[in-house]
């Protein structure tokens, strides 16, 4: 009501011209005072303070009392105009809500498409990573050396995430390593021979191991015809697998399974079931003791048999089985370095490369390794251990002979895998009985030691029981090449 009234005051000018007389009569009254003495002004009246005060309230609170009209009209919307406009809303908000989704999902279904198709490219053994141009060897101080086992290694495993490896030896001991620091995570101590009965563990020596794909179980085979069955992240014993008549020198987990196969020196393939702690089936067909085995992910696992001098491809579900010739010597060590495609070794010293599609090698390299001996009497060093690098061009293999310079040799897979180029080696002393690279590709982790895994024949006493992590470093891109993957 103020604000109204003293808007009213302004605009009549009866009441202007009054005011405007008071002020000049004050004035004139000032002057006379001023004259005759000085005597204090007169403060102005309360009065005439709230007159000011008040039109200048009125021309500034015009803009907040406009503003208040404006958010007492939101307030004030209907019942069925505020459900609308909440409607609205909502639909906003579950059409942004699927958009989102769909291009989730669209994401998604890219994913597993080119899942489906690597998947689908391996099974047929046509995926292949070209990496090992890009390979460099490794400087020596690069190299680290773990200790623990008191005789030879024998056989070893990275575990998938490859933060661990698992190691045996004729000590009839494991160890658990951890690979960033080199310590050991915890350690599986033999048995003496008699002691089966209340030891738990081996007490023999162990020849081969493997570790499952989702790296929930070890298994590792002995001398003494036993297949041991591990917990792998505590090392607790669960399961011991009896039926073999010798030796147990093969195990493999068949891939996303927990299907096992092992081969022995009795000449068969048997598979189990871990999950369920049971046997299946047995297959025979090799005229000598077996020296390796290796599986993926079909149904199916492959053979090194050793005097007999044949690679065999067991197709388990058919019980029925491939046969392979080609080395001259004995086949000691084999890999699978996909479903198609895989790489043998023998104590003739050379390396074959093979197609499970035809039943002669694709390709072989004699004296992989060189020889040793007199002039005139020279043999060809053993080619104990081979690896293969899953899906790629790359493969390595180890050689032992009766001389401190026994090595590492790596290889690249020609196109289609009708070669075989060396790329480097990597020398070491002492028998290198068990080779494995890294998921990652980025190290490759070789057993050492001073005797060969499957005999006694000599001893180095100059080499040294050991696990040797060998780092792969690879080539940095050049500036071409860095712009081109810049654009």
């Amino acid at each position: 009501m103020s604000s109204s009234f003293f808007i009213k005051t302004k605009q009549n000018p009866k009441l202007a011209k009054k005011g405007k007389n008071t002020a000049v009569s004050k004035r004139k009254n000032d002057g006379d005072s001023a004259g005759k003495s000085k005597v204090p002004a007169k403060k102005p009246s309360s009065k005439y303070n709230e007159e000011i005060s008040s039109d200048s309230e009125t021309e500034s609170s015009a803009e907040p009392k406009k503003r208040q009209t404006n958010v007492d009209y939101e307030y004030d919307e209907t019942p069925q105009e505020k459900k609308l406009r909440l409607a609205k809303q909502y639909l906003e908000q579950l059409k942004e809500e699927e958009e989102k989704k769909a291009e989730d999902e669209s994401f998604e279904t890219e994913l597993i498409a080119g899942r489906l198709q690597e998947q689908v490219l391996e099974q047929k053994g046509k995926l292949q990573r070209l990496i090992a141009k890009d390979i460099l060897p490794p400087d020596a101080s690069e190299i680290r050396v773990l200790r623990g086992h008191k005789l030879p290694i024998t056989c070893l495993v990275i575990t998938p995430d490859d933060k661990c490896i698992f190691s045996a030896a004729k000590d009839c001991s494991i160890i658990k390593w951890d690979v960033e620091s080199g310590k050991k995570l915890h350690t599986i101590h033999g048995g003496r021979k008699g002691t089966e009965d209340r030891h738990v563990g081996h007490t023999a020596h162990i020849l081969c191991m493997t570790i499952s794909s989702d790296g929930k179980y070890l298994a590792t085979g002995d001398m003494n015809k036993l297949i041991m069955i591990w917990e792998a992240e505590t090392c607790k014993h669960l399961y011991k697998f009896t039926g073999h008549k010798g030796p147990v020198s093969g195990l493999s987990f068949r891939k996303g399974t927990h299907d096992l196969y092992s081969a022995s020196h009795d000449r068969s393939v048997k598979v189990w079931n871990v999950d369920e702690n049971a046997y299946v089936e047995t297959l025979f067909g090799h005229q000598d003791i077996i020296t390796g085995l290796d599986s993926l992910s079909r149904e199916c696992c492959v053979t090194a048999g050793g005097r007999d001098r044949t690679v065999r491809v067991w197709k388990i579900a058919e019980e029925s089985q491939l046969v392979f010739h080609g080395h001259e010597g004995s086949i000691d060590c084999i890999q699978l370095i996909n479903e198609e495609y895989m790489i043998t070794g023998a104590d003739d010293g050379s390396v074959s490369l093979w197609s499970v599609n035809k039943k002669k090698p694709l390709s072989t390299v004699k004296q992989a390794h060189g020889c040793h001996g007199d002039a005139g009497l020279e043999q060809p060093h053993w080619v104990a251990s081979v690896a293969a690098l899953q899906n790629s061009d790359t493969v390595a293999s180890g050689a032992s002979g009766c001389s401190h310079n026994s090595q590492i040799q790596l290889w690249k897979c020609g196109h289609n895998y009708r070669g075989l180029e060396p790329l480097f080696s990597v020398p070491l002393s002492g028998f290198i009985n068990s080779l494995k690279f890294s998921s990652s590709g980025q190290f490759l982790v070789a057993g050492v030691g001073q005797e060969h895994r499957l005999g006694r024949w000599w001893r180095l006493k100059e080499a040294k029981n050991g696990i040797y992590i060998i780092p792969l470093k690879r080539k940095l891109l050049n500036s071409e090449e860095a712009n081109v993957s810049e654009q």
